[in-house]
């Protein structure tokens, strides 16, 4: 070890005593200032303004230090520039002055010579880890409530980089004589190895070697909180390649050795390095250490609970990718790994999914295939996918025919797109992918799929027709689509774990399996046979959803009443300069924050629930139900007006003699103990609240979505959707002003690296002096 040392300090000393380590030192000083200076200014700033840019001030840590644009990101994508002008001359110095012949004639072994250097350099890579630690140092002084875990383990994250780097720029110095031959080699070697991970993705095996050598985003897990023990081991394992063919490159010059034995030397540093890491990579054998406050990167409690109860079943999920999908991208080979880094947080806790993967062509109801069949007209299914697959570079006979998907599975109901099943025992359920900008289902949506395999009953909400009731199967207006069944949506309460279906009872009960009833805006009485059947349901206790409209009183009346409920005659107005004046924006309760998070956070944030068209609920307690209003109109700006409500001619105003000024209740909810149950019934004097216009609105922001979703989850008691709520991040505001971050940018841009060149400049001259 002595020995070791001595060579690493007359390394360090040699690379010291050149101008290229103080440049190069220098520079990447400044491009650390400039960076945390820029970012820090910015938030200052946007601190400084106020308004609604402070609604967007979260996460500061990782938007300064290691977010796109941050410290470490910018460096990091430059540090390949680096590190191969130290290292170019480490062995080729040696070789190329001749003074290698003195270490090999000296009682020092060759590995002690390799050792020797690459301790130099980690020391070096920890000079360039002190500098980006005084800007650390400086965000936990200038950032309120810093995240000091994802610091650290960024900070790991780029010292384990510039290891892996040193090595490789040690070994390409071992290849030649000339430092600049080897600086290029370095640079061709680290390209080689980011580009690498793409490649042979067709085959299964190759594909995870490939895409465990590959560097490219090695250290993205760490640079957001996330340290896993098959990153470490990556940087160890690519340091003991590059190390180990050093040493034997070496000995290479000094032994008369067989062709065959020098290269069993190398092919057994290559294939053991990669048979620990496919076997360390391995999902139930990677640890995993999350150093985050809020434990951001690691699944939330109810998720991981929800996947203890699966125990040691084993959990299959099949891929159902169509070539002439949108998203048929996502399932071809070449993301496979993509799409297996999707499910890392779970199989973290589940490392025994088993995945299968099927290939189809078939039509589509995408834009995609639309597109298709109207560019090529004349051409049959196959044609379409003989182009598609030829636009993709694949071939087509890895996707099956139409013919043949049809007999395993049947489709259609998910417009032949890409899709996910998963099973679990007898069961199974469809994991979807949504037409937003997140496209793969997010944790909620994933947690729901898995619980919808655990639940003996799964919550199924029954809305009533055939009375022109609103259709959750259409896209108008006033329907209940989006909400309820639209599959590319990824808020629909199908998506969201529900059951969603319709329900007729001209001639049947309804049935057992039915959590929630509802009634949305009749257009017609309910015939005598459907009443009693609901009637009856209601006197079981089962729960129930009425959604009324002005004007509705007689056909909802023979539910209402022998609830003690009724909906006032007239019409909810609240007069606005933008808006229509029956367009309600009615404000949510401390009851209503009590269904959901979610719509707790709506309401503290005092938004509302648009409701166009309504008229306000009066209700009795003497009939065995507690009831608490859920959405009450503004007192100031809102009033019951009687009579016809004309809204395209002269302004609506208040009259005294007829109109009823309050705080009016328009949604309730009611509960009370039947059969050892609790019953749960929510009515409400509107029913536009929950259409597609109204969750599609921008001319006002509202809680529409939040609230629906809340209702259904109470009714549900609280079965979907799953929550996977964090505490919001403490890192939203920064400590500094614009002027103070002015004076620091002086400090860290222009004084300490006029420091650091002074220092050199002296220990340069009193070198040259010796």
């Amino acid at each position: 070890m002595k020995k070791i040392f001595k060579i690493a300090r007359t390394e360090l000393r040699s690379l010291f005593y050149s101008p290229i380590a103080w440049f190069l030192m220098i520079v990447f000083l400044i491009q650390c200032a400039l960076a945390y200076t820029n970012l820090l200014d910015n938030n200052a700033r946007t601190q400084e303004m106020g308004g609604r840019g402070l609604d967007y001030m979260t996460d500061l840590t990782s938007r300064i230090f290691t977010g796109r644009g941050g410290i470490f990101s910018s460096v990091m994508q430059n540090l390949y520039l680096y590190i191969p002008l130290l290292t170019m001359g480490l062995i080729s110095r040696e070789i190329n002055g001749g003074t290698i012949k003195l270490l090999y004639s000296s009682p020092i072994k060759v590995r002690e010579i390799i050792f020797g250097k690459y301790l130099a350099m980690l020391a070096y890579s920890l000079l360039l880890v002190f500098i980006v630690g005084i800007f650390m140092i400086a965000g936990m002084f200038n950032i309120k409530s810093p995240e000091s875990g994802m610091l650290l383990s960024a900070a790991l994250g780029f010292f384990l980089l510039l290891c892996a780097y040193s090595a490789i720029g040690l070994f390409m110095s071992c290849l030649t004589t000339y430092q600049v031959v080897a600086a290029i080699a370095t640079f061709v070697m680290i390209g080689i190895l980011s580009y690498i991970g793409t490649l042979w993705q067709d085959i299964d095996f190759v594909r995870d070697l490939t895409y465990f050598l590959s560097l490219q985003g090695r250290t993205g897990s760490m640079l957001t909180g996330l340290i896993t023990t098959k990153d470490v081991l990556y940087f160890i394992i690519i340091a003991y390649i590059f190390l180990g063919l050093s040493i034997y490159k070496l000995k290479a010059g000094r032994e008369s050795k067989p062709v065959s034995v020098k290269a069993a030397r190398y092919a057994f540093i290559v294939v053991s390095a990669l048979a620990v890491g496919y076997i360390s990579s391995r999902p139930s054998l990677t640890g995993y250490w999350d150093v985050t406050s809020n434990k951001t990167r690691t699944l939330t409690p109810n998720a991981q609970a929800i996947i203890r109860q699966m125990g040691d079943e084993k959990l299959e999920v099949t891929v159902y990718n169509n070539l002439l999908d949108n998203h048929a991208y996502y399932g071809l080979p070449d993301m496979r790994n993509n799409y297996l880094a999707f499910w890392e947080s779970y199989t973290r806790f589940k490392p025994d999914i088993d995945y299968k993967y099927v290939n189809y062509y078939d039509s589509s109801g995408t834009q995609n295939s639309r597109y298709l069949t109207q560019q090529l007209k004349g051409k049959d299914l196959k044609g379409l996918a003989e182009m598609t697959a030829k636009n993709y570079n694949i071939k087509l006979s890895g996707f099956i025919s139409p013919q043949e998907i049809r007999k395993i599975i049947d489709l259609k109901p998910e417009n032949n797109r890409f899709v996910m099943q998963l099973k679990y025992k007898d069961r199974s359920t469809f994991l979807r992918i949504f037409d937003d900008m997140a496209v793969f289902p997010g944790e909620t949506e994933v947690s729901a799929a898995f619980k919808r395999l655990l639940l003996a009953k799964v919550p199924k909400i029954a809305f009533l027709t055939g009375d022109l009731e609103r259709n959750i199967n259409k896209m108008g207006e006033r329907e209940y689509k989006a909400l309820t069944n639209l599959k590319t949506f990824r808020y629909a309460l199908l998506n969201q774990g529900f059951d969603v279906d319709t329900l007729s009872l001209d001639n049947r009960d309804i049935p057992d399996d039915i959590s929630t009833l509802v009634i949305a805006d009749p257009r017609t009485a309910l015939p005598p046979t459907t009443l009693a059947r609901v009637q009856q349901y209601i006197g079981k206790g089962g729960n129930l959803m009425i959604l009324g409209e002005p004007g509705k009183q007689a056909l909802l009346d023979p539910i209402l009443q022998p609830l003690g409920v009724s909906l006032m005659e007239g019409t909810i107005v609240q007069p606005s300069t933008d808006l229509s004046p029956d367009l309600v924006q009615a404000y949510m309760t401390a009851t209503t924050a009590t269904f959901s998070k979610a719509a707790a956070l709506k309401r503290a944030d005092s938004m509302v629930v648009s409701m166009p068209g309504a008229t306000g609920l009066s209700y009795e307690t003497s009939n065995g139900f507690a009831i608490q209003p859920l959405l009450m109109t503004d007192e100031k700006k809102s009033w019951l007006k009687k009579g016809r409500l004309v809204t395209d001619s002269a302004a609506v105003t208040f009259s005294a003699a007829d109109d009823t000024r309050g705080a009016i209740p328009t949604a309730i909810a009611m509960t009370r103990m039947i059969g050892g149950k609790e019953q749960r019934i929510v009515i409400t004097g509107d029913a536009d609240f929950m259409s597609n216009n109204e969750l599609q609105r921008n001319t006002l922001q509202t809680a529409n979505y939040f609230f629906n979703t809340s209702l259904f989850s109470w009714l549900s008691n609280g079965e979907f959707p799953v929550d996977t709520s964090r505490p919001d991040a403490k890192d939203n505001r920064v400590k500094v002003t614009s002027e103070q971050v002015a004076r620091l940018k002086i400090f860290f841009v222009w004084i300490l690296p006029a420091l650091l060149v002074a220092f050199a400049t002296v220990l340069l001259i009193r070198r040259k002096r010796k």
